[in-house]
């Protein structure tokens, strides 16, 4: 192919080269925390848990959105995902997730995370809870979706948890849960931000 302008071809293509390294920075730039919604966004394959009243889609949207907000409202950058997750790099990632049984009130809260480096952050979060949640705890990573969560792979993070925070096929659970969603969500919220340094209000539960 015979270019007759070869210094403006040369231009154009520095040009899209630019702006492909600016879209990759800017969707790769890491941010202090990422805040996941489990199964956010499925229609098919593994929607989350269910029970004739609620969905764990539901609660999961509902508990990270107010993660969310409350680390924005304390100038902390987050990042919200739902269950499909893009490549990015972050300080902290949490997933929120509830668990599900076959049997009613054979589960709990539990914690996953992919590494050692995450922890002390996953015993910090374990303590604060265990002081409020008053039904069953399982050990850390009890199973193979907690130890090799796929959004591990996908979120680059320094410390990653991935936080079940109670059973919602359990009616006791849940009637524990419900009122108290949103004031869960603060102290997740609170628990990444002392993670991060900073110095906020404890929430009362």
């Amino acid at each position: 192919m015979n270019i007759k302008n070869k210094p403006a071809t040369f231009f154009a293509l520095l040009i899209l080269l630019l702006m492909a390294f600016i879209l990759y920075w800017s969707t790769t730039k890491p941010v202090s925390v990422v805040i996941q919604a489990g199964h956010e966004g499925r229609t098919c394959g593994n929607t989350g848990a269910e029970c004739k009243l609620y969905r764990e889609e539901d609660w999961n949207i509902l508990v990270a959105d107010e993660v969310a907000k409350t680390l924005r409202s304390w100038n902390i950058d987050v990042k919200r995902m739902p269950a499909r997750v893009r490549f990015t790099r972050a300080k902290i990632a949490v997933a929120i997730h509830f668990d599900g049984a076959t049997t009613p009130c054979n589960s709990g809260a539990s914690i996953g995370y992919p590494s050692e480096a995450s922890y002390d952050f996953a015993q910090r979060w374990k303590k604060l809870y265990k002081n409020y949640f008053p039904f069953k705890w399982h050990e850390d990573n009890f199973t193979n979706n907690l130890k090799n969560y796929y959004a591990y792979r996908w979120i680059r993070a320094d410390k990653f948890l991935l936080l079940e925070l109670g059973e919602i096929t359990c009616d006791k659970q849940t009637k524990w849960l419900k009122p108290r969603l949103k004031k869960i969500a603060h102290l997740v919220a609170y628990t990444i931000a002392k993670e991060l340094g900073k110095e906020v209000p404890k929430p009362k539960l």
